[in-house]
């Protein structure tokens, strides 16, 4: 399906997808710094933890987004995969539902818990508000809705070539060495 709205959420998923690419490698240098100043030079550094801890934040749940449209997330199927196919359908269904209860559950409370902790600062870094560390969590929620009902909509994306970049950039590798 090549929808503009499903192009654009192409974009939103790639945006996600380095969000969560650049705040994993950003936390593999960060942590190893930490250690570094703590044990190699006596000092230890007291931003690498706060800094890291908010990185994971993204990381899990802006990935969690991307992971869900791509269709990498956990899925248990052992019971759906033994099910007439019309009670397959209905149970995706219910699933979808609930993962779109489940969203708006987890961007409604994790967007009280950012305004309610905006004005505590961390102890380690006065200028970061705590409600800064908790935003990727309803943002991440937010971004798993609007997966969640273009699935709904427009299908699964999973087997779209933006999804499947590696897989089809080594389909045509192979083509050109035959």
């Amino acid at each position: 399906m090549d929808h503009p709205l499903v192009r654009a959420l192409d974009r939103v998923y790639l945006a996600a997808v380095w969000t969560a690419g650049v705040a994993i490698f950003l936390m593999s240098v960060i942590i190893p710094w930490g250690v570094f100043t703590r044990y190699v030079l006596g000092t230890g550094s007291q931003w690498p933890e706060p800094i890291a801890i908010l990185l994971m934040m993204v990381f899990t749940f802006i990935g969690a987004a991307a992971a869900y449209r791509a269709g990498c997330h956990i899925a248990v199927t052992m019971l759906t995969d033994r099910l007439p196919p019309a009670l397959c359908g209905l149970v995706a269904r219910l699933c979808d539902l609930l993962m779109v209860l489940a969203c708006l559950f987890v961007a409604g409370y994790g967007g009280r818990l950012c305004l309610a902790t905006m004005s505590q600062p961390i102890s380690e870094l006065p200028w970061l508000p705590v409600g800064v560390t908790y935003a990727p969590i309803p943002i991440g929620s937010a971004l798993t809705l609007l997966f969640v009902l273009e699935r709904v909509v427009f299908g699964s994306q999973a087997e779209r070539p933006v999804v499947r970049y590696e897989e089809q950039r080594a389909a045509e590798a192979a083509e050109g060495a035959r």
